[in-house]
């Protein structure tokens, strides 16, 4: 997902998408890391996915590298994927 194809799906311009979502006070790259985020700690709290390893869920919400991804959650979360993980899976017992 990208501004770009977001757009495209939408049939508007790039622009025209950028100012939506200015109007709103936020970014289109925003809203989008903020999606791939909250579905990445729902990957990293369910059960089911708790044997896949958490680059895979990295890669799977499009983030690029592991490390990036780690930073934007640790920003986002005050804590690391695996320390989310492991209290997640604490508060599930």
């Amino acid at each position: 997902m990208s501004p770009a194809s977001l757009s495209g799906a939408f049939h508007i311009s790039t622009r025209y998408l950028q100012k939506l979502f200015q109007s709103q006070g936020l970014t289109v790259a925003g809203w989008i890391r903020r999606r791939r985020l909250h579905g990445a700690r729902r990957d990293l709290t369910d059960p089911l996915l708790g044997d896949l390893p958490i680059h895979a869920i990295a890669t799977r919400w499009g983030f690029p590298s592991p490390a990036q991804f780690s930073r934007a959650f640790r920003a986002a979360h005050d804590l690391s994927p695996a320390a989310y993980r492991r209290h997640a899976e604490e508060w599930q017992k």
